[in-house]
């Protein structure tokens, strides 16, 4: 008998703990709509003055954009904490999606802005393929060359 207390007694704690753990993340108060438009509000107006601030060509260079990238990710941060929200979340994938389409969207993968290397990187490079070229077709020449006169 006591042993049918006991499991009835764990089923129903079992029950209340599944209960619980599944109103608990709809309960969290986090209003997804409320926060997309506090972010758009508060942290993209902002970003958007700095970047235009910003000459366009720069755009991609990190060391020029980093310091606003960073407030823009903190402000949508502290507008979560403010709003008892997840962070991140599906809305900041979204926004953050949405900027990068906006200002990022022809930046190369690393961040960088590309260019061509240095002169004194480039000489070097062209300069030896067409030298071993040039003596490869040389060496196939003479060679043809001696082959011809043996038969």
């Amino acid at each position: 008998m006591e042993f049918v207390s006991s499991v009835a007694l764990l089923l129903r704690a079992g029950l209340l703990l599944l209960l619980v753990a599944h109103v608990r993340p709809s309960v969290s108060g986090c209003d997804g709509q409320l926060y997309e438009a506090r972010i758009n509000n508060l942290c993209s107006k902002k970003f958007h003055l700095d970047m235009g601030r910003l000459d366009s060509d720069l755009w991609c260079s990190w060391p020029e954009t980093i310091e606003i990238y960073e407030e823009l990710t903190n402000c949508t941060y502290q507008v979560a904490l403010k709003m008892a929200c997840f962070w991140p979340n599906r809305v900041v994938d979204s926004f953050f999606m949405q900027i990068h389409r906006s200002y990022f969207h022809h930046c190369a993968l690393t961040g960088r802005l590309l260019h061509e290397p240095p002169i004194g990187i480039l000489v070097p490079f062209i300069g030896v393929s067409v030298l071993i070229t040039l003596l490869m077709t040389a060496v196939v020449v003479w060679r043809s060359k001696r082959t011809q006169g043996m038969l």
